[in-house]
């Protein structure tokens, strides 16, 4: 197996590994990426970045907005760094040539979503993640320190007296390559795969929640899956374009087939409500026989193709005109709050890895994510981790004990999206999840191909996290415990013991 050495090696490529690389170097810094480079969640992102930039605004205020939306589980510390330092953040992207929207005047032209009080969210069109990942792309390409591997899959990590030293990687031609490194840096997005309604692309198929686990980390809040409430419902399509939350913000109200306005059923806040209610409303809404839409036609009408060209475009491809028609919608596995826990500086439970982006926990989404934050997030503790793990200097080599081999194909990903759809979805119950619990422990031991197994851990760890919490609370919603309770604003950690998953509960948030 060939060797390679690096002082920073950093798994995946949208913002969140971008912004390590960048804050890394002039440490010698390895990208890995199993797509083309910036390809991932990041650039399918349309609603925008979150950032207090506006005269009516503060990092306080915006620090208020995201932990009541977080419903207790917050980590504050962790809520006012992303804040103060988002807004330096934000800028510094303005000053690498980042093309956000702009006013007749040339000044930004700032957006509301829901839950935020003011307007502050920053919008390069509908493409606002592209945008951010071709600025920095571009800044990565252009430095010396940064090599990047493309369509190179991150096997396992490789573990030495508990230490993270490096990770197998198998590239497109299918070799092996042992990669070296003084700190890893885990930044491989989200897990939208594992639901069979999702706007998560093909690669998103929790592989980096899957390394953590079997190098040893501990996993936490697994149990917050945010579900975005509303994705273009064409029959048959995987995954489903996103219909930004921006057209709510712009206006745009969802109705049923009779045009009632149906959220206002479930929220004083109507469309505009926080994303957990506003997707279960239309969830129930549909359940009880109706048909579900977003009418853009009064608040964007003829606007359409220049302010929101990407949805507009998916419209277009599936018949609909947003000029004129109503928009069927439904609610798609979106995002996930849980994640590898880690500090603010992307610090993990194992020593030699570092985590930032949408693969992390940190604590500043809490049980639910307010809008936009998520790219913030990737600027602001990817910098912090990459800058931390340069810090660490050069490792030493080891020799990694064993190779992973993939197994033989087996058909089981299907099965496992729809019981986590059916069973570990927007409702839960205990009856529901203990089904889910059993299917998926019988999926074991069959030969997975390496995304496969990754997928299952995981479902296997986020099926038990949401057993074990006994109330709703944000984005985990229990019909059978459907209050939230004080004694549960606390953090559920998970972690693997040879194949036993463990969890615990940790002490109560202040």
């Amino acid at each position: 197996m060939r060797s390679e050495s690096t002082d920073v090696l950093i798994i995946g490529s949208g913002v969140a590994g971008l912004s390590a690389a960048l804050a890394a170097a002039p440490a010698r810094v390895t990208v890995l990426t199993k797509t083309a480079f910036g390809a991932g969640n990041s650039t399918w992102a349309q609603g925008g970045l979150a950032a207090a930039v506006g005269s009516d605004d503060s990092p306080e205020q915006h620090a208020g907005d995201t932990v009541s939306v977080g419903v207790g589980l917050n980590n504050e510390e962790a809520v006012r760094v992303l804040t103060v330092e988002g807004a330096d953040r934000a800028r510094q992207l303005i000053d690498l040539g980042t093309a956000f929207d702009r006013d007749s005047d040339g000044a930004l032209l700032l957006a509301r979503e829901a839950a935020h009080s003011v307007r502050r969210i920053l919008h390069a069109a509908d493409a606002t993640g592209a945008e951010i990942v071709r600025t920095l792309r571009a800044a990565a390409l252009a430095n010396k320190a940064i090599t990047v591997e493309e369509r190179a899959f991150v096997l396992d990590l490789v573990v030495v007296s508990g230490q993270v030293v490096g990770a197998i990687a198998k590239r497109a031609d299918g070799a092996m390559v042992f990669h070296q490194a003084g700190a890893v840096i885990l930044a491989t997005g989200g897990s939208g795969q594992l639901y069979a309604s999702t706007t998560n692309p093909a690669e998103a198929t929790a592989d980096g929640l899957a390394l953590a686990a079997r190098a040893g980390a501990i996993l936490r809040d697994l149990e917050f899956v945010q579900f975005h409430p509303t994705a273009l419902a064409a029959p048959g399509v995987d995954p489903m374009p996103l219909v930004t939350e921006a057209l709510r913000g712009e206006g745009s109200i969802l109705v049923d087939e009779h045009g009632h306005r149906f959220a206002f059923d479930h929220h004083v806040d109507g469309e505009l409500a926080p994303r957990d209610v506003v997707a279960r409303a239309i969830a129930r809404h549909r359940i009880s026989g109706h048909l579900t839409f977003l009418d853009t036609r009064q608040a964007v009408g003829d606007r359409f193709p220049s302010r929101f060209p990407t949805v507009f475009a998916s419209c277009q491809r599936y018949g609909i005109d947003p000029r004129r028609d109503l928009i069927p919608v439904s609610p798609a596995a979106h995002y996930h709050m849980g994640g590898v826990a880690s500090d603010i500086d992307g610090r993990s439970s194992v020593v030699g890895l570092w985590t930032c982006g949408e693969v992390s926990a940190t604590g500043v989404h809490g049980a639910n994510r307010l809008a936009s934050n998520s790219l913030l997030e990737g600027l602001v503790i990817g910098a912090r981790a990459g800058a931390d793990a340069a810090s660490e200097g050069a490792g030493h080599a080891h020799s990694p004990s064993g190779v992973p081999e993939p197994g033989e194909r087996r058909d089981i990903v299907a099965d496992l999206r729809r019981t986590m759809w059916e069973n570990v979805g927007l409702s839960r119950d205990a009856a529901g999840l203990s089904s889910a619990i059993e299917r998926l422990d019988g999926l074991r031991g069959q030969g997975l191909l390496p995304e496969a197994a990754n997928l299952l851990l995981v479902a296997r760890m986020i099926s038990r996290a949401a057993y074990l919490r006994q109330e709703s609370r944000g984005a985990h919603y229990r019909s059978d415990f459907p209050d939230t309770e004080p004694a549960w604003a606390r953090h559920m950690d998970v972690h693997l013991e040879g194949d036993a998953i463990v969890s615990e509960t940790q002490e109560t948030v202040a």
